[in-house]
């Protein structure tokens, strides 16, 4: 058998034809323009790696105009916002587990008295660093404060405190969860986030457009059993495997990698099966907008790319704009990263955990309730 000649006008049918596809399968057009799109707005305004307006927490057991001198020239650094006048060590510790602050500033009760006499008193600086690239900066700021303060306010008869040289007060850091700011403790919990998103919704979606394609799906619901019944029955598994994949990678946290396990395991697990059962529902959901499975995998990455750039796993969560954080907060695996840091690293317990727990199993029950709506609908 011969073979044909080589033939544009051939040649151009088959291009128009391409491009006729294309035009038809709008998920696909739309993901050509909209990844691109959303990739450059993310990395151009919603990414910084020096994240400043960090929420502080104040205890100023003595206040005079020294403290407020030091006080204001952390403000006008830009990465530290007073938020809060907490009573004792006590709650500041509180507020650094549950989150609510980053740093802690602890004035003790006697330093303007020691400091008059040259006594060169401390304070302390409190940090989570948990994430140690969001502080830093910070942290890197605060001595140079000190001289600030010296030159502003130690004049005239208060001079000679300055006369022999050296710092007149000191500001003691403390750093913890992750005092060595070791990169690991950091990366590992949010990484089980990041594969259990992206393994659950890209197999749950896959799973039930490929029943569509090949009309199982149909047959199925064909008998007596209801829409309700076959979606929940088919997840239950995805769960199991879910579980699974967490414990081998809670399993190298632990050996290979050094990551403690200081909260509960029983807490972790109902974490987890919440999560887990998160992205199941986003991958049905998305499923019921696909036609196809190249479409379930188009748009499982369309949602998988903001869940990594602005979940807080990658960059500083604090360190993006309102508008960036405000997505961020829409997605699971920003809370995933709280809590699986907060009890792995912090020993958080369950009125730690409340804040984030709750938007988790909110979005779970909102997703699953369209679910199973959209997939009345399109089953039927």
């Amino acid at each position: 058998m011969r073979r044909r000649r080589w033939s544009f006008e051939r040649f151009w049918g088959v291009v128009l034809k391409e491009f006729v596809q294309l035009a038809r399968e709008r998920i696909t057009f739309g993901m050509i323009l909209g990844i691109p799109i959303v990739q450059l707005l993310l990395f151009g305004y919603a990414i910084n790696t020096d994240p400043k307006n960090l929420p502080t927490a104040i205890i100023a057991a003595d206040q005079s105009e020294f403290t407020r001198s030091y006080i204001a020239a952390m403000k006008t650094t830009g990465y530290f916002k007073i938020v809060d006048q907490l009573p004792n060590e006590e709650a500041g510790r509180a507020a650094l587990a549950r989150g609510t602050v980053q740093f802690v500033l602890n004035i003790p009760a006697d330093f303007t008295r020691r400091l008059l006499r040259g006594e060169r008193p401390a304070m302390l600086l409190e940090a989570d660093a948990t994430d140690p690239t969001a502080i830093a900066t910070a942290v890197g700021s605060v001595q140079a404060l000190v001289q600030s303060v010296a030159s502003k306010d130690i004049k005239g008869s208060l001079a000679s405190l300055a006369a022999n040289g050296g710092p007149l007060f000191e500001v003691q850091i403390h750093k913890h969860y992750n005092p060595e700011g070791i990169t690991q403790r950091n990366i590992v919990p949010s990484l089980m986030g990041v594969i259990l998103s992206m393994t659950m919704v890209m197999m749950t979606g896959l799973a039930i457009t490929r029943e569509r394609e090949r009309g199982t799906m149909e047959n199925l619901l064909a008998t007596p059993v209801n829409p309700v019944e076959v979606m929940t029955g088919k997840i239950v598994p995805y769960i199991f495997i879910g579980l699974i994949q967490a414990t081998i990678i809670l399993i190298a946290a632990r050996y290979l990698f050094g990551v403690p396990i200081l909260g509960s395991l029983t807490a972790l697990y109902i974490v987890i099966l919440v999560f887990v059962a998160a992205n199941l529902t986003v991958g049905i959901t998305l499923s019921s907008l696909a036609q196809n499975q190249l479409q379930a995998m188009q748009l499982t990455f369309f949602y998988f790319l903001p869940g990594i750039l602005l979940s807080g796993f990658m960059f500083p969560f604090r360190g993006m704009p309102v508008w960036a954080q405000a997505i961020g907060s829409v997605v699971p695996m920003t809370y995933f990263n709280r809590l699986s840091r907060g009890i792995l690293l912090k020993g958080n317990t369950f009125p730690d955990l409340w804040p984030d727990l709750w938007p988790l199993l909110a979005f779970t029950v909102v997703l699953m309730t369209i679910a199973v709506r959209t997939y009345r609908r399109t089953l039927d």
